[in-house]
């Protein structure tokens, strides 16, 4: 089979990948010239009944936890599907904001079914491009031919695809239903195809990480376009690599819009304070302007050279020779200081990481990012998905090395073979269900939820709301044990 795009969309119980699960999933195949190669795909995936939806995400896009029970596959169905249909080789998938959100989801939905998180993005020549950072770009070096919509009154940039969509005129019947969503992206993807074809095949040769590599070691200065600049600058910038990561496939980079010199001789203690994720900074304590870069995420990158006119720098708010003045600082004998200060000052964020990763024990469901699955574990669990029952499933739990995979095959019997659990799984799955939804009594995830419906109620009046929010309580009081009290 030839090359060709796969553009999709989620919709979603709640925001965090880890915990929240696919509601819906739509795509829509296209060859390398944008036209349709194949009909639209688009499923209902089932919740179980260890998952409460988050009553804010379904006001948003509609479905229902019934729909999903009544209309939809289960995951194991449902990934069954997507690997006949779906990841088929040398598939590039892409999405609006997909790297960031779509894509965790479909690697944790993966990785909960015993599947290889990560190979459906990239074995067979597969990879994966996201039209947001895309879209970015072009609005920051090649704006012309599109229409770019402004917050009424500030002015600031706006890049969501419904306006985005409302702006160009192009087709978005439902924002928020993933298949309207897709024909929405498939829409502005080939607007921007259309009108700047060369920046359109430049920065889809780029989402190969080879690509992006070669751009990025060659220790000279380039743009960088990322939702981590602010809106003012377009999001864009010119960053310039100082250090290798210590992990795979990245490296750490400098925003040369500030003037390294306060930070050039800091100890790794003060870099790491500086670097820390700290929500309202006081002007006296600006964060560290260094970011990491991950090749293997589709950065929008470029070289300087795609600056063709004297508007862009003065569009993006930079200044050159500010810019050439604080490279300058960074190439002299004290950047090489400043370079290992970074590493150890990253090595202190790390260690905090895990540490909270530890005191939070985290649930087999969200330990997918702990480390890679063995030779080993990849070759059983293979052979594990071509078994139809739970007892031949069962047999493949003690042949696994990686715990995680211990602890995910034991909840897969359970929630995809519920009616040949024997006692002891049975019992098993009962208590983590208790633990789950009603440990805490009025702190438990299912009074939370029940919470949440009744302030959504009394702010959200209108009749269609109202209904989704009736749907939501009652899926909650069918998951209580008839005997269950809050007391």
């Amino acid at each position: 089979m030839s090359s060709t795009l796969f553009f999709y969309d989620l919709e979603t119980s709640g925001l965090r990948p880890d915990s929240a699960r696919i509601m819906q999933f739509a795509g829509q195949r296209v060859d390398s010239d944008l036209n349709p190669a194949g009909e639209p795909l688009n499923y209902l995936i089932r919740l179980n009944e260890d998952i409460l939806p988050d009553p804010d995400a379904v006001l948003v896009h509609g479905i229902t936890p019934q729909q999903t029970i009544t209309e939809g596959l289960s995951e194991s169905e449902f990934l069954s599907e997507f690997y006949s249909h779906v990841a088929l080789p040398e598939t590039t998938f892409v999405g609006f904001n997909n790297i960031r959100f779509d894509d965790e989801f479909m690697r944790y939905l993966n990785y909960r079914n015993l599947y290889d998180p990560f190979a459906w993005s990239w074995e067979h020549n597969s990879s994966r491009w996201d039209l947001l950072d895309v879209t970015r770009m072009t609005r920051a070096l090649r704006p012309e031919g599109i229409n770019w919509p402004n917050k009424a009154g500030s002015g600031e940039p706006i890049n969501r695809l419904e306006e985005l969509s409302r702006a160009n005129k192009l087709p978005h019947v439902s924002a928020h239903d993933a298949l309207s969503d897709v024909s929405a992206t498939l829409a502005l993807a080939r607007l921007i195809k259309k009108n700047q074809p060369k920046l359109y095949n430049y920065l889809f040769k780029m989402r190969l990480k080879d690509q992006a590599s070669k751009l990025i070691s060659s220790r000279e200065p380039f743009i960088y376009t990322s939702s981590h600049y602010p809106s003012l600058w377009l999001h864009t910038t010119i960053v310039v690599k100082v250090a290798n990561h210590p992990g795979p496939n990245a490296s750490l980079v400098y925003d040369l819009r500030f003037d390294p010199t306060p930070w050039i001789n800091k100890s790794a203690k003060q870099l790491a304070d500086s670097w820390r994720f700290i929500k309202d900074r006081g002007e006296d304590d600006p964060p560290l302007p260094v970011k990491t870069i991950k090749y293997n995420r589709c950065p929008a990158i470029a070289p300087l050279s795609v600056m063709l006119d004297k508007q862009t720098p003065i569009r993006l708010g930079l200044e050159m020779d500010k810019i050439n003045k604080h490279l300058a600082i960074l190439q002299a004998k004290p950047g090489k200081h400043f370079a290992q200060e970074l590493l150890k000052a990253l090595d202190i964020l790390d260690s905090e990481q895990r540490q909270d990763q530890q005191k939070r024990r985290l649930s087999p469901d969200m330990q997918l990012y702990q480390s890679f699955y063995s030779d080993k574990d990849r070759s059983l669990i293979k052979e594990m998905h071509l078994q139809e029952s739970a007892e031949q499933v069962r047999r493949f739990r003690e042949r696994f090395t990686d715990p995680r995979l211990k602890s995910l095959c034991s909840l897969y019997i359970a929630r995809n073979f519920k009616s040949q659990l024997n006692d002891t799984e049975r019992k098993g799955w009962e208590e983590y269900l208790n633990k789950r939804l009603f440990f805490g009594n009025e702190n438990s995830r299912l009074s939370m939820y029940f919470q949440r419906i009744d302030q959504l109620s009394e702010s959200h009046p209108n009749t269609h709301d109202q209904v989704l929010l009736e749907d939501l309580k009652l899926y909650g009081e069918s998951l209580l044990p008839s005997s269950y009290s809050w007391e």
